[in-house]
């Protein structure tokens, strides 16, 4: 299904990063690595590495990928790309930034699972960016799956990162244009925080 959304030549989100990664910008630092999880045509991921950051980043619809890759030649920067699915993917490799956005495809059931991994990729004192719906979304229809269940909340979120230090945590609406996959009225969820050292 995803590798068919990508298909044809323009960007599903668009080529500039979620406006989050704006907003996330004051916690990243020149030099860090960062791991950009299922990162569709590699608008987030380009524009982290455009940041001074050693980007890795994957997702499993090769016309994505390519995609991404044509993206960041364009923008000259470097980003290491791989083809891989969330269990294709080797959670033992540890960032010093693991980013998340938009990555609401999961169901309950395997975002417990997800979140682990996510944790175990995050090396002590790294950060998370996690960013995506909350339930409301379903309402707006302007993205995102129409699954209320597969939303976050921050209760969620805190939850599930209770020994993490929060740095935002926010439950907002806001006006998106990030192409024609993401645009209109939105529900949205920032979440930043520090795994502990």
């Amino acid at each position: 299904m995803w590798n068919e959304r990508y298909a044809g030549d323009d960007y599903l989100f668009g080529t500039e990063p979620a406006d989050f990664l704006l907003r996330a910008e004051p916690w990243l630092k020149e030099g860090e690595t960062a791991l950009a999880i299922a990162d569709g045509e590699g608008r987030n991921s380009v524009w982290l590495a455009g940041q001074g950051l050693k980007v890795t980043a994957f997702d499993p619809a090769p016309n994505a990928v390519a995609k991404a890759r044509k993206l960041s030649a364009a923008r000259a920067v470097t980003v290491d790309f791989h083809l891989s699915d969330l269990d294709g993917w080797d959670w033992s490799r540890r960032f010093d930034v693991v980013a998340g956005i938009f990555i609401q495809f999961v169901t309950p059931a395997e975002r417990s699972l997800l979140f682990d991994r996510i944790d175990r990729a995050i090396r002590p004192g790294g950060l998370l960016l996690l960013h995506g719906y909350a339930p409301r979304q379903v309402d707006y229809g302007t993205g995102g799956p129409p699954h209320r269940e597969n939303m976050y909340t921050l209760e969620m979120l805190t939850d599930a990162f209770s020994d993490y230090e929060i740095l935002r945590a926010k439950d907002f609406d806001a006006d998106v244009d990030e192409g024609r996959g993401h645009s209109g009225r939105s529900a949205l969820i920032d979440f930043i925080a520090r795994k502990p050292q």
